[in-house]
Formats: structure tokens, sequence, C-alpha cells
């Protein structure tokens, strides 16, 4: 069972079938045929997150018989992802979907047409993408390029219209939309960073005034950029998680006959395989703002809406019902020696601090967007996405840069109590978490074992704030936390002036009472709510 067989005459569905494969229910060469004539949607970023989400989205409006375009991808940084996981299986893709309840879903995404390379010195795939970029059929240019992909480096700009960066050569392409007929498009960020469209627009903009400051593009350009009428940069709320590809999964795939299972890692770290494995939940919520029409993704799953309610969805995640039950679980997780957050969840206690957490103390404040029900989404969370057995998320990982985590993880729920007047003393487990940090910056774990913390970049400054104290069962001073929990900078707030510093304070001594206190303290205070 290999994927390239499915563009040959002679492919056979059945032991596909037999294994419980899910095919294509529409014409391959017809698709490739219509899409490479009049194209609707380019993609950059041909990862792992773009096959398991938007490229299967679109699969799903395909197989239904309600639209007749594939999708193109395109990759700007890491060349290889098309050379070795995407051309020699014909920009077919296998789909894992990892379920909750042990199962597992296997579908054969067909719904990529093409694949290119988009950089300057690939001259025949920079053709293409021009000749793409100028047919007035495009209707939406989308980005999984993660949030450093946005950058803009004053380097970058200086070299002209034949930039390295992706911001660039992204302006490039449109500059060829913009002279083949000022074409309406929309330009569309699905990474998971805050108001994302305007990131995009920021970085199209930098590169497009200084052209034309420099005399080598039309100065119509940038009122063409700046027309909404013209072109869009929607915002967008996506969350899926997609982890590298998986060696239970390889297995499973060998044992039915697949024979594209084998990883492979590029010379840019990127792990990829012929197929992706990804959880069952996915999100994607879309400002809707498509001055030249979009493709349908809204039969996939995609929820199209306005630009105040994608940002409601976001702070619902981010503020409540997702991120910060990640954090806790990080922190907690590291401390208590766990590598898999799976493997938490079967944990009582730290069971018990998210979903007490989650649905007691941050539900009160929380942003309502109207199209997700919080209370949804949460359940969602806590019974079908962290315990799901498959996912190999590790605390580790998610520890990484919580300083910058912290801020809008919890420092707006705590923010949003006082603002409403609510009652302090009702938050114990979120400054428990907040605790947590203090032990966690120390690199203690709960046995006396040091570990090593996950990058960030405020980590030596703020270990050094905690390098005085000890895990031991002798009194100490921790007078010196305080330089901790006042930075506002790390927590969103002076923990000191909403009434939590001294309780933070005080729950941190006893997490730092010798041997075992990380786990008698949260049990306590977990039991306690």
């Amino acid at each position: 069972m290999k994927l390239s067989e499915l563009s040959t005459s002679a492919f056979d569905p059945r032991p596909w079938l037999d294994k419980g494969y899910q095919l294509p229910r529409f014409d391959l060469e017809s698709l490739r045929e219509k899409t490479f004539r009049e194209p609707t949607w380019i993609h950059f970023g041909a990862g792992n997150i773009f096959r398991a989400f938007p490229a299967a989205v679109l699969q799903k409006a395909l197989d239904c018989g309600d639209y007749d375009r594939g999708v193109i991808v395109a990759e700007g940084f890491d060349y290889e992802i098309i050379d070795k996981a995407y051309r020699p299986y014909d920009n077919l893709s296998l789909l894992v979907l990892l379920k909750s309840d042990g199962s597992i879903e296997k579908r054969v995404v067909a719904s990529v047409t093409e694949s290119l390379k988009a950089d300057f010195q690939f001259a025949g795939d920079w053709q293409r993408l021009e000749t793409i970029f100028r047919a007035p059929s495009l209707q939406m240019v989308s980005f999984t390029i993660t949030e450093k992909g946005y950058s803009v480096a004053p380097a970058d700009l200086e070299r002209g219209m034949t930039p390295v960066l992706m911001m660039g050569k992204l302006t490039a392409l449109l500059y060829q939309r913009y002279l083949a007929g000022a074409y309406p498009v929309t330009v569309q960020s699905m990474d998971n960073c805050s108001h994302n469209g305007d990131k995009v627009r920021e970085g199209v903009l930098a590169y497009a005034d200084r052209w034309i400051r420099d005399g080598l593009a039309d100065a119509g350009f940038a009122a063409y950029l700046r027309n909404r009428e013209k072109v869009s940069f929607p915002w967008s709320m996506i969350d899926k998680i997609t982890p590298r590809p998986d060696a239970k999964v390889q297995a499973m795939l060998a044992s039915d006959g697949f024979a594209d299972n084998e990883t492979i890692i590029t010379s840019r770290n990127t792990y990829t395989a012929p197929f992706v494995n990804a959880e069952e939940t996915e999100y994607l919520v879309i400002e809707k703002d498509f001055p030249n029409g979009c493709p349908p993704l809204d039969l996939g799953g995609v929820m199209f809406t306005d630009r105040e309610t994608v940002d409601k969805v976001e702070r619902m995640k981010v503020c409540t019902c997702l991120n910060p039950l990640h954090t806790a679980l990080a922190i907690y997780g590291c401390l208590l020696g766990y590598t898999l957050i799976s493997a938490e969840m079967k944990d009582d206690d730290l069971r018990e601090l998210v979903t007490k957490m989650g649905y007691l103390e941050a539900m009160p404040v929380v942003v309502d967007p109207g199209v997700l029900k919080p209370a949804d989404f949460i359940d969602a969370v806590l019974t079908k996405r962290l315990p799901n057995p498959f996912m190999p998320d590790a605390p580790q990982r998610i520890a990484t840069d919580t300083s910058q985590k912290l801020p809008i993880r919890f420092g707006e729920t705590i923010k949003a109590y006082h603002e409403k007047g609510l009652n302090m003393d009702d938050l114990i487990l979120i400054p428990l978490v907040l605790a947590g940090y203090a032990r966690y910056l120390a690199g203690i774990d709960d046995t006396g074992k040091p570990f090593t913390p996950s990058s960030d970049p405020l980590l030596t400054q703020l270990q050094e704030i905690v390098s005085g104290l000890k895990v031991t069962e002798a009194a100490q001073d921790f007078s010196c936390l305080k330089q901790l929990y006042s930075r506002a900078d790390v927590f969103g707030a002076d923990l000191y002036e909403m009434g939590l510093g001294q309780r933070i304070e005080a729950m941190a001594a006893e997490l730092f009472a010798g041997t075992g206190a990380v786990r008698r303290t949260l049990h306590k205070y977990v039991s306690r709510k």
C-alpha cells in the first residue's frame, strides 16, 4: 500500500478499504487540472499542521462534491519538506486521527494538487508562483509558518525585491498581482498567534513602503494593499495538536501494509513523514472578510464570523479554557517527574487541579464568544484532548517560555476578578500554580533531584531571585519572592497589589518544605477547593 498508487489506473482500493482507510471520493486528475488552470487557494507552510487541518478541511468539502478546486502548497523555509514529503508521494498524505477513546481514523488526503518551493533560487517554481498570483481566480493566500515567520529584518529590507524572508517574498508576489490588474485577494494567517492578520499586514506593508520609497515599486501598490476591498488580512483562531510522527503510529501503519511510514528529518531539523498523526479535536475560526470569495471551508467545519468574535474565541482559549490548564500541568508535571501530559491526567491530584481551576476559578470571568460555548470547549479539553493516550505531548515542551505565557494565561483572569470586584479569596488553585512556578524555577523536583527548566528568555534572571531558597524542612526566609511576584511583566500585574502576593508566598513556602512537599501541598489545596 503506497500513496503514489492512488494516481495510477491500476490502483486497487480493496486492500485500503479492508484496513479501514478512507479514500478520496473525487477524481484526482480532474481536480488537479482545474486547479492548475484556475487556482483559488495557495497555502504557505508545508508542515504537519497544514496537512492535518486546512488540507483535510478542504478534503471534506471535495468529498461532498460541492467544490472542484484543490489547494496548492508552497514552502518558504525548509525546502526539503517538498522534496522528501510531498513530491515522492504525488502530493498525497495520510492523516491518522488519534482519538481519546483509543480508536484511530485513517484518511488519505488528496486535496493538495501542487507543491512548490517559494524562493527565487528555484526559478521554475517561482515562475509558477507568479503565475498563480496573477490569476484573477485566486481567492485566498494562507499561512501556517509560525509567529517567527512574520518577522521583518532591516537587512532583508535592504535586499530590494529579492528578499529572503517570507513576508518579503509574499510582498513580491502580491506586487505581481497588483501589476496584473490589482485583483482582489484575501491574505489569511492560520497561525496560532494573537491578531495574526495584523502581523501579516504589517510585514507586507513594511516591504512595500520601503520598495516604493526606494523607487523599486509603483506608488499605487501601497494604496492597493491598504484598500480592504482589494486586499484583506483577516484574523483567525486555530487550535489543533499535530505532534511529530509517532513510533507507535508507524508500527501500526506498517502492520497494515502501508509502506510510506518512514520518519523524515530534514537538515533544518523538521520532523515529518508521508503521514501525519494528530488529535481529533480541532477549531478554526476565521473573520469573514473575503473580497474575492473563498473556498467553502465551512463545509469542512471552519467557522466564519466577525473580527470581534474571533478575538473573543482566542481570549476564551488562551485565558481560560486551554492554555492555563496546559501551563499548570507543565509546571507541576516537571516537578513531579512526568514526561507526558496524558499520564498527568491519570494523576488524581493533577486532574483535579486543572478541572477545578478551569471550572471553578476561571469560568466566572470567561469571555463567551457565542459561536463556541466555553463549557463545551473546556469539556473537550479535559475529557478528550489532555487525556488522549496517543498524544505524545510533554510538560517540558509546554513549559518553554513560561514567563512569556503567564501574563495572558493567568494575569488576565486575576485582573478580571479585581476589575469586577469578585472575591479574591475564591482564587486558590491559580495562586497555587503561580507558587509552583517559584519551585519550578529552583529546578528541584519533588524527590529532591535537580532538573533543567525549559528554555525561557527570562530564565536566568528569574532563577537568580530564587537562588537562595532550599528544599528543606528547616525555616527559611521567603521575602525574596516579593521580587518575583511583584513583576507585572511576568504575571500581568503586581500580585501584591491584587491582594494575592502574601498568599502565594505562603504556598511557595509549603512547596519548598522538604522532599514530597510538592505532592503534599498540591493534594492539600486541591482537596480543599
